[in-house]
Order: structure tokens, then sequence, then C-alpha cells
């Protein structure tokens, strides 16, 4: 892959017309207007630490491992646990995230279908649909990294396009738009909850979940070139582009809102915000470029995903890792892990048929999973000061500041994110996220005390160009 290929990948999944428009809805109950458009920089911003932060670390170790490789290697104590339990919050949370991303693409095509063609939005039918988008980015990521580096260029191209023709319509072709006062001041509570304070902090996860996904550009940097400096220059860009291209998209389509109390109501808000301000055929139209950026967006999810669970099981660190680390040899993509991501994502997504706020759950374990990963490389580096040995990029005096901060709001997120988000607690309304971190971190501890810190000593590395040929060798004997 060309640095271009490695930035489209983190973009395409950070995907604005994915994260942001599929979390609209929840946006406008938990705080409505000012959260959304106000919530988007702040978050932004503060991600953009993270991102920092992950792309010095990112220079010094380009390795498709990533995240618990850079672990194993800036732990100065016990790397094999640093980077154990590194490596699973990963997994959990690029299996969540590549959930979250096709569950939203599966609730648009379901508001699209029963515009069309009345098929409603009842969750057995969307659970149906989030299956065959999965069963489809599976086949698409079975047939090579070049089809898949292919898509993910036209990707880029196709959200910013995607973008300025939303925005533009909706500032053009509705009868008229909201005030500035509503877009920036206006204050909505729908979550049963008394304190603005807490409601506000819940809103933050429209925009936290939706910059998700950058460390795509580490677990690709073994099939890129320069990949010291791609790999940094792809996380970092992919976030400033994001911050910026997502919050004009923001605001746009809030100015556009006609009817508020409807379109909150809605099952989608932004596919009925669509038909009310241009009409039904626009408003259709419209959605169908959104829908092709979140099936962008998810082919993405599932290929950093596999190559997330390739790394972690070529190391044994997943049960049956001899089976999902294979290599197909006719396509040179680790085939099994491809179909483990996208069944682990079906997995997740399925209390949906009897719990309503189930996406929020999904999307906050995304949140939790990638974020814990992502900051423990950093706060590792932070203690090792001045011993840290920096690649080409790298943040000089500035690194200690930022990883101060990223790991700082980490900490917050992490605990924000698994509260309850409506009130009152029901059986529907049980925010599981705390549940399914629990489980994963309990799987994972139970594991490493009776088994693995036995026998697991951390990630291994092929990338000299004798192991590579090695394995060149191997794969052309055996297609």
């Amino acid at each position: 892959m060309s640095g271009f290929s490695n930035f489209a990948v983190s973009f395409t999944i950070i995907s604005i017309l994915s994260g942001c428009l599929t979390l609209y809805g929840y946006g406008m109950n938990t705080g409505g207007p000012v959260l959304i458009t106000w919530g988007w920089p702040f978050v932004g911003v503060m991600t953009l630490f993270v991102g920092l932060a992950m792309a010095e670390v990112c220079s010094s170790f380009p390795t498709a491992g990533g995240l618990y490789y850079w672990s194993a290697k800036l732990a100065p104590r016990n790397p094999a646990a640093w980077s154990w339990f590194t490596g699973w919050f990963n997994f959990l949370g690029q299996v969540a995230v590549t959930a979250g991303i096709d569950f939203g693409a599966a609730l648009f095509l379901n508001a699209l279908i029963d515009i069309q063609w009345g098929w409603d939005t009842r969750p057995w039918h969307t659970i149906v649909l989030l299956a065959g988008i999965l069963i489809v980015h599976g086949l698409l990521n079975s047939f090579g990294v070049r089809l898949v580096a292919l898509l993910n260029n036209v990707s880029v191209w196709w959200h910013i396009i995607g973008v300025l023709l939303i925005v533009g319509v909706l500032a053009i072709a509705p009868s008229h738009h909201q005030s500035a006062s509503f877009v920036f001041t206006h204050y909505v509570n729908n979550t049963g909850w008394s304190s603005w304070i807490y409601v506000a902090l819940l809103g933050l996860l429209l925009a936290q979940y939706t910059f998700t996904g950058y460390d795509a550009s580490a677990h690709m940097t073994e099939e890129t070139k320069s990949a010291a400096v791609a790999g940094p220059r792809g996380i970092v860009m992919s976030i400033v582009v994001s911050l910026v291209a997502g919050w004009i998209l923001l605001i746009g389509v809030t100015f556009a809102i006609q009817h508020y109390t409807t379109e909150v109501g809605a099952t989608v808000p932004p596919a009925q915000i669509f038909i009310d301000a241009v009409g039904n055929t626009g408003g259709k139209l419209l959605l169908v470029v959104v829908i092709v950026a979140q099936l962008f967006c998810g082919m993405s999810s599932v290929t950093a995903n596999s190559r997330m669970i390739y790394a972690f099981s070529r190391d044994g660190a997943l049960p049956g890792s001899a089976f999902w680390h294979k290599v197909n040899p006719r396509t040179r993509t680790p085939t099994n892990g491809v179909w483990l991501a996208a069944a682990g994502a079906l997995i997740l997504a399925l209390p949906y048929l009897w719990n309503s706020v189930a996406y929020y759950a999904v999307t906050s374990i995304a949140v939790i999973g990638l974020y814990v990963a992502y900051v423990i490389p950093t706060f590792l580096r932070l203690r090792l000061g001045a011993s840290f040995n920096r690649g080409p990029w790298h943040l000089g005096r500035w690194s200690r500041p930022i990883g101060t901060v990223a790991v700082t709001w980490v900490a917050i997120i992490t605990i924000l994110f698994m509260l309850p988000t409506a009130s009152p607690i029901t059986w529907k309304t049980f925010n599981y996220t705390v549940i399914a971190v629990l489980v994963v971190l309990g799987f994972a501890g139970i594991y490493w005390l009776v088994s693995a810190r036995h026998w697991f000593t951390g990630p291994k590395v092929q990338g000299t160009a004798e192991e590579l040929a090695a394995i060149e060798s191997e794969l052309e004997s055996l297609a």
C-alpha cells in the first residue's frame, strides 16, 4: 500500500458519514444541537492528543500487531502481560467497532427499504440486513489486499464529495433553516436524567465513537511503503481531516432540521431530516450516498480487524490460534481471521433483538475497548521517559504533555461510557457495556493466570527480508 492508501484505511473507518449520522439521533436526545455542535470539536481535539501520542509510538514500531506489540516493547517489566491485556482490549474494540459500523449501515439501509418498499425497521429486519452486510464484507476482504486498497482509495473521495454534496443540498433545497441560536445553543434532554452535566457528558459518545479506528494505519504498516513515516501520518491526518469535515457535516444537517419533534422520534433521524428537507426522491438519494459510505467503512473495519486477529493469533494469544492466523495462499489474506471478525460483530449486535439501547452499548464497547488499547502504549512510553527510542516521526519536547493529556482523557471516557444512558433503568434500557468489558477482561485475566503466563512471551515479528521471502515461498507452493 502507498502512504495515501494507509491514510485511506483509517479515514474510511473513522467515516464521518457513518459515526456522525448513525449516532445523530442519540445526540439529539442527549444534549441536542448544542452538544452535537460543540461536543464534536472538543472531542476531536482530545482525540488528536491520543492520535499524536499513538503516532509517535507507531513510528518506532511499525508492525501489524500494532498496539499490543508496542506494549511489549515499551514495558520495562512483565512485557508479556502488558502485551496480552492490550491485545485483548484491542480485540474487543475492533470487533465492537465493526459491529457498530455495519449495525449503523443496516439501520440506514432498513430505513431506505422501509421508505421505498415498506419493509419496516423492526429489530429482526435490521439484524438480517446486518448479517448480509457482514457476509459481503467478509467476501470482499477474502479477495485480496489490492481490491481492498482500491476501494479504500475510492472511499476517501466518496466521503469528501459526499459530505460536500449533502451539506450543499441541505443548504440550498430546504424551504427554511434553523436559526444559528438553535444550532449552537439549543439544549434537549430526553434521557430521563435530570442533571444537564451528566447528560452533556453522555452526549459526547456521538463524537468519540466516530473518532475510532484510526489505529488501522498501524495494523496495515506491514503492507505499507515507508511505514515508519506513512503509518504515523495516516493516523494523524485521518483525525484532522475527519475533525474538519465532520463538523461541517453536523452543522449542515442541524441547520436543515425542519420538524425537531417529529425527527427526534424517527428510527433513523437523519433519514427523516433528509426527506423533510429535500423531498422524498432527494432524501432517498442522500441516503444512498450515506449508506455507500457506511459500507466502505465497514469493509475497511473488517480489514483492520482481521489483521489484528492475524497478528494476535500468530503469537498464540487467541484460542484456536493455529486456525485464525492461516493465510490464504491464493489471495495472501488471513481469510479465517476475516470471518472471525464478521461473526464476532454479529454476536455483539444480537441483543438488539430485545434491548432498545443495544446500538449505543455496542458503540460504547468499541470506544472503551479501542481507547484503553490505544493509550496503554502511551502510558508505558511516558514511564520510559528519555530512554524511549524515537522513530523518524516524533513529537520532540511535546511528547510528555501530549501523552499525559491522552492518558487522562481515556481514563475519563472509560468510566463515562459504562454509565447508564437512560432512566429508569430496565431490561430494555440497560447499558450492557460494563458486562461486555468485564467478560472480556475476566476471560483474558483468568486465561492469563491459569495458562497463558506460562507460555505467552509476547508478540513475534515477521519482518526481515529472509522471513518474508520464506512466507512468500510457502504461499506460492500452496497456491
